[in-house]
């Protein structure tokens, strides 16, 4: 007879939720690398400096050096290359003219960021445009060839492949209907290729308009959500340049794509997308000290009894029910954890305004329409966001976003498409997904009764809060934790004498406090706090001595001299007691102590 097997016991929902977190927050292509090609024209007009402005191509150049500067802290995997065209010099494997790979697919690192600070840095632009020059006999049909062949030899497994195109020139091949035919072929073939080329135009010298009819709405890949006519006008300031950079660099991701049920047999099809994801340091590497390798961590199970290594066959899971434990074989949780298939179905519509903030349990989702998953979802969402908008309501639906995900209860909040002043886009038009908190989430305090403020303190404390406001963005503050690590290992990497200095915009500006509401903060201070307070100041912290006081009353104390047991408490605490109680004690002995506490209850 085989002898039975050897089972190890887990609990059987130990760490589930927060494995789906984390298969969450990664994308389902992760093994894929993004890649990212920073096309810039070097043509005689990018050069043209206008007054105190820099040249337009320094502004490119600054812009891609902070780009790369930022893939090293949130994708360090992704692959980035620059390649400069309209040049006298070439360097290309095709052997085009005036097209110049100066660096090529790779992944970011410390010798790029030098060579592109070279440029920029004083007297670098002018260094550049003598060794390049310009040259206006370059094809945009090779250009972008080169481009393509760039990503076709590229050796890594790549996912999304984009092109940034920077250019100030609107009609780079005016009068040549040839060439002109050549490069719209040709970008049709790189959309073909699943290639997007987008555009990052700005300024032309002498404040023309760029005219983006005139060649480039053939050239670029127009998003499904956006227009020709709803592109932002061109950059004028660097800061505009660079928030469109960080903004095109990143893709717009799925992080799902599932059906939404308006009822049997009508559904749509959506994207989910995670807009707020918290970043963290880089992942520490385990590298072998003798060869300076990196090495791989491999996890054994073994029976604490036998000392044997168990197979994933031999583990059973567990769940503890009525003091017993209920094992379960893996695929008996896997089914157990199937709720329904994927999806988002509609369950109802509440008012607006009974989407309390207190629902908050997570960072909400972004809901978009998704044509690969059922043709015509764009025109049904947008009926449905619509109509949401015009009602202010809000769609209440259960989410399962996976196979084996459970169910959720979450609100689709609805948010129109708004552009700022440079007709940029500044939110998106969609839904939020909120997610709902379920009645065994939410949990109710008692809080005790404290003092209620005045009528003059609430008012007071309004006007102080009227001038303090300010409009929050978070895209002005940066984690100053993450940006001084990776600040002192770009130090390192860069054989710097000191890392960048990070300013810390968490700190509050006591300055313009003090400027804007001084006088408002110390009449607060007069009519809240006694006179005498100060605040901020730490409590004196009694003593253990005076605490053991404080738990033995005077009657204790009174009925323990009457007993003639006073020697049983501590000096320190008959001590205290003197000392509240104002007893005079003319020795430092104890029984100096004790005779005058016996002398002050007038005890015989």
């Amino acid at each position: 007879m085989a002898a039975a097997p050897q089972w190890s016991y887990e609990r059987a929902w130990g760490d589930d939720e927060e494995e789906g977190e984390q298969e969450e927050a990664q994308p389902r292509w992760s093994s894929l690398r993004d890649s990212l090609i920073f096309l810039i024209d070097c043509s005689a007009s990018m050069f043209q400096e206008e007054g105190e402005e820099d040249s337009a191509f320094h502004k490119c150049v600054k812009c891609v050096h902070s780009a790369m500067r930022n893939k090293i802290i949130s994708n360090d995997r992704d692959l980035v290359g620059v390649v400069f065209f309209a040049t006298n010099k070439h360097k290309n494997q095709s052997d085009f003219k005036h097209v110049y790979i100066f660096q090529d697919l790779d992944v970011p690192g410390a010798q790029m960021i030098l060579e592109l600070e070279e440029i920029f840095e004083e007297d670098g632009v002018e260094r550049f445009e003598e060794e390049f020059g310009h040259s206006t006999d370059f094809s945009m049909s090779e250009v972008l060839w080169n481009c393509s062949n760039m990503f076709s030899t590229c050796t890594q497994k790549l996912g999304h492949k984009r092109l940034l195109l920077f250019t100030n020139n609107d009609d780079p091949h005016a009068g040549n209907i040839n060439l002109q035919r050549q490069a719209k072929t040709k970008a049709k073939d790189l959309e073909g290729l699943g290639i997007n080329t987008e555009l990052l135009h700005m300024n032309k010298p002498g404040g023309e308009p760029f005219d983006i009819t005139k060649f480039y709405q053939d050239i670029i890949v127009i998003p499904e959500d956006e227009d020709v006519t709803c592109l932002p006008d061109p950059a004028a300031k660097f800061e505009e340049l660079l928030e469109r950079v960080r903004y095109k660099e990143h893709k717009k991701r799925t992080l799902a794509r599932v059906p939404l049920s308006l009822g049997e047999g009508l559904e749509f099809g959506v994207g989910i997308y995670t807009q707020v994801r918290e970043t963290y340091k880089g992942r520490k590497v385990k590298l072998d000290a003798r060869t300076n390798q990196e090495v791989r961590t491999i996890t054994k199970t073994v029976d604490s009894e036998t000392g044997k290594f168990l197979m994933p066959s031999d583990i059973k899971k567990v769940q503890t029910w009525g003091g017993r434990d209920i094992a379960f074989e893996n695929d008996e949780i896997v089914e157990m954890k199937v709720f329904d298939k994927p999806g988002l179905v509609l369950m109802g519509f509440k008012p607006r305004t009974s989407l309390k903030p207190y629902f908050h349990i997570r960072p909400a989702q972004f809901l978009f329409p998704d044509e690969s998953v059922i043709s015509g979802s764009t025109r049904l969402f947008s009926a449905l966001l619509q109509r949401c908008l015009a009602r202010d309501v809000v769609p209440i639906c259960r989410y399962i976003p996976r196979k084996n995900s459970p169910p959720k209860f979450v609100a689709l909040l609805p948010q129109k498409e708004e552009f700022d002043d440079n007709n940029m886009q500044s939110t998106p038009a969609g839904f939020h997904v909120v997610f709902l908190p379920f009645a065994d989430d939410l949990r109710k305090l008692n809080f005790e009764d404290t003092p209620r403020a005045k009528q003059d303190q609430v008012d007071k404390a309004k006007e102080i809060i009227n001038k303090l406001k300010f409009k929050y963005d978070p895209m002005s503050f940066e984690n100053p934790v993450i940006q001084q690590h990776y600040r002192n290992l770009e130090a390192l990497a860069l054989d710097r004498d000191a890392p960048e200095e990070v300013y810390d915009f968490t700190q509050p500006d006591k300055e313009r406090i003090d400027r804007r509401a001084g006088p408002l903060i110390d009449e607060f201070k007069d009519i809240v706090f006694p006179e005498g307070y100060t605040p901020g100041a730490k409590p004196k912290r009694k003593t253990a001595a005076a605490t053991a006081a404080e738990q033995v009353t005077e009657a204790d104390i009174k009925r323990m001299a009457q007993a003639g047991t006073l020697g049983k408490l501590t000096v320190p605490v008959l001590k205290e007691f003197c000392k509240q109680a104002g007893v005079k004690v003319s020795g430092n002995k104890k029984q100096d102590v004790i005779d005058a506490i016996t002398e002050h209850f007038q005890i015989e």
